[in-house]
């Protein structure tokens, strides 16, 4: 269920939109349909799909996406080992990813699924539906490599950044700054150069990581309390006996 669940919080399957017949959202999550079926109904108790029968029926995702910044740092309590770690791997994952997908022969469908991925992040309507889009366009990037290690592990990376960037609100620089990263990322992606690949996500991660760890250190430790003060791009989030100013890349605090 917990795959699901964070494959409908990411936007892989956006809020309105149907998910796949039976048959092959269990071919494509590598579960039996009766397992399936399972998820589906506690996903439902949980209010987060509903489902239909019948002519035309089917299961359709009731969760409208989260907007960054009311989800609050309190809902972090307890787990900043965990996601420091998880920018730790990301840091690798991700990089390594963009570069493998770089050094592939991509058909045209998938180079569709990329650029596709990249403008809707450009045009998305809200912060709530940019944070999807964001998402989405990693998870294309991953798709690219033709691993499903891959896939699952840029998945994981994803839903920790999820819950970290949906805790603090953004501003419209800091989306400005990702998405002119997230097109270097893709240029160097499409141009088949790894190398360039793998540091354009390396300079995303690094920026990324440089806000959240401010965010997860503002206490300096687990399920203290905290505020919802500044969100990304605005006023410093000092760690424990850091000065009171923020970096040029802190500040920026992209996605």
């Amino acid at each position: 269920m917990e795959r699901l669940a964070t494959a409908i919080r990411l936007g892989v399957y956006p809020y309105g939109s149907t998910l796949p017949p039976e048959r092959e959202l269990a071919v494509a999550m590598g579960v039996s349909r009766a397992t399936l079926r399972e998820a589906i109904a506690g996903l439902r108790a949980a209010g987060m799909v509903r489902t239909t029968r019948g002519r035309g029926g089917g299961t359709v995702v009731a969760t409208a996406p989260a907007t960054p910044g009311e989800g609050g740092r309190g809902a972090l309590a307890g787990r900043r080992t965990e996601l420091q770690d998880s920018l730790v791997f990301r840091r690798v994952v991700e990089p390594g990813a963009c570069q493998v997908a770089a050094g592939r022969t991509l058909e045209e469908g998938e180079r569709e699924l990329v650029t596709g991925a990249l403008e809707e992040v450009a045009t998305a309507a809200g912060p709530a539906e940019h944070r999807q889009a964001d998402s989405r366009l990693h998870l294309a990037l991953a798709t690219l490599t033709g691993s499903p290690q891959l896939v699952a592990a840029v998945t994981a990376v994803q839903a920790g950044l999820h819950d970290m960037l949906i805790a603090i609100p953004v501003l419209r620089v800091n989306i400005e700054h990702s998405s002119a990263q997230h097109a270097a990322i893709v240029r160097a992606v499409l141009d088949g150069d790894g190398l360039r690949a793998r540091r354009e996500m390396e300079r995303h991660c690094d920026d990324t990581a440089a806000l959240l760890r401010g965010l997860l250190d503002w206490d300096g430790h687990d399920g203290g309390p905290q505020d919802d003060g500044p969100g990304a791009g605005e006023t410093a989030l000092p760690a424990p006996g850091a000065g009171t100013t923020m970096t040029d890349d802190e500040r920026r605090g992209v996605r």
